[in-house]
């Protein structure tokens, strides 16, 4: 059995994660079988080689190896609003102090007229900006990995970029080259940067991934972009499908990429999707799908379970090693009138595709309670009245509960006591 052996300074900062406040003990107190513990566990993970040697990474990069893992999380409404996943990815950025990877890949939502997570900002004019979701059947545009696309409909605009935003991180970002996921044609546009002691010292095309990099001469955790076309003529056809922040530092790098009312059939028009994840071949592949395509009175089980299928297949090609976990949507109710008896099947497609994909579950549905379960949770104020979404004190004890199963089989896993790494990480007593 290992023996946790941290430096004094670094238990010390771990403990600071506690201001995140870890919810499960005090729920369960206060509102008894509120969730179902028994059940917050990953399943398979025997059987899946690719988990078992990212808990392997994690645990190697947690004991000091100087390595970066990449985690992405895909999802609708849930994973735009980023209050779970920047829960899980400030608890596993921070698991040292000596850590600090990269913000990654985000998005511009408020040019789109939509939602922007709080934990990073990307100010401009957007009555400058048409915007087209993937999930709009009416909208057509060229998208990629991130399901969504603005596309600049004035001669230029100057967008202002904060890695950090509203005190929302422990540790702060920096960047050192910016990313520009575009298939535009680069005669077409020019980029500047406006800071007196940054300059561009390089711009790099990668056009197999529709992606455009500039490195700068220094570090930056905000940045001011000018984005204008080369001539008048060519105004309306820049696409902005994302921005990623990047740094050469080692840690953790989690990618949340939501768009609101997103299902497998709008993940599938993204024509460079495969391509952008090609590009970033991800170690951990976290799919939360499946809460629009199961709000329907004429749900296609087979459909649901090909689509699936489509995109882990594309998981596949970008990383054939890519640790797989799948998560099933939650308990919800349809047009606030019934539970959604839809998700019930889909909690079976997902566990037997895990099996044919040597894929892990987090059976969150399970885990709420099942069908109905989500009228509980709203009752005790953790979802509101839609019981779709989930309430700010909700996304908190739902990342805590992910953590935890994590965090449950890496112990086991690597043979430390029962929650001596969740202590650790969380600052929980």
């Amino acid at each position: 059995m290992k023996n946790i052996l941290l430096p004094a300074f670094c238990l010390l900062f771990l403990t600071q994660l506690s201001a995140q406040k870890y919810l499960p003990d005090s729920i369960q107190s206060s509102l008894g079988s509120l969730f179902h513990e028994e059940y917050n566990r990953i399943y398979y993970a025997d059987s899946s080689a690719g988990f078992i040697a990212f808990i392997n990474k994690l645990d190697s990069l947690y004991h000091g190896e100087q390595d970066r893992i990449h985690i992405m999380h895909i999802g609708g409404s849930h994973i735009q609003a980023d209050l779970y996943p920047n829960k899980l990815r400030e608890y596993l950025r921070n698991m040292g102090p000596c850590y600090e990877a990269p913000r990654g890949l985000i998005f511009p939502y408020r040019l789109a007229g939509t939602n922007n997570p709080l934990n990073y900002s990307i100010t401009g004019n957007k009555e400058k900006w048409k915007r087209f979701r993937s999930p709009v059947k009416s909208d057509s545009a060229s998208w990629g990995i991130t399901g969504i696309t603005v596309r600049l409909d004035a001669f230029s605009d100057t967008l202002v970029i904060r890695a950090n935003n509203k005190n929302q991180t422990l540790k702060p970002y920096y960047f050192d080259k910016i990313r520009i996921l575009t298939d535009s044609d680069t005669a077409f546009y020019r980029l500047e940067i406006v800071d007196s002691r940054v300059r561009i010292v390089s711009d790099t095309l990668m056009a197999a991934y529709a992606i455009r990099e500039y490195t700068l001469s220094d570090t930056l955790q905000t940045a001011t972009l000018i984005i204008r076309y080369a001539d008048s003529a060519y105004q309306g056809k820049f696409n902005l499908m994302g921005i990623e922040l990047v740094n050469p530092n080692p840690g953790i790098q989690y990618t949340s990429i939501g768009v609101n009312g997103a299902s497998f059939e709008s993940w599938a028009r993204c024509r460079l999707f495969q391509q952008q994840l090609n590009f970033y071949k991800p170690d951990l592949f976290i799919v939360s799908v499946g809460t629009n395509d199961a709000y329907t009175t004429t749900f296609d089980s087979e459909k649901f379970r090909s689509s699936y299928k489509a995109m882990l297949e594309m998981v596949k090609i970008s990383n054939p090693g890519c640790a797989l976990l799948l998560t099933v949507p939650n308990d919800s109710y349809y047009r606030r009138k019934a539970p959604n008896k839809n998700t019930r099947i889909q909690q079976e497609i997902i566990h037997s595709l895990a099996k044919e994909y040597h894929a892990v579950v987090w059976d969150f549905y399970a885990v709420m309670g099942g069908l109905g379960s989500s009228q509980r949770w709203y009752l005790h104020k953790m979802m509101p009245r839609d019981r779709v979404h989930f309430t700010t004190t909700g996304y908190s004890l739902k990342a805590d509960l992910l953590l935890k199963a994590l965090v449950t089989l890496w112990e086991e896993s690597c043979g430390y006591d029962a929650n001596s790494m969740l202590r650790a990480i969380t600052g929980k007593r």
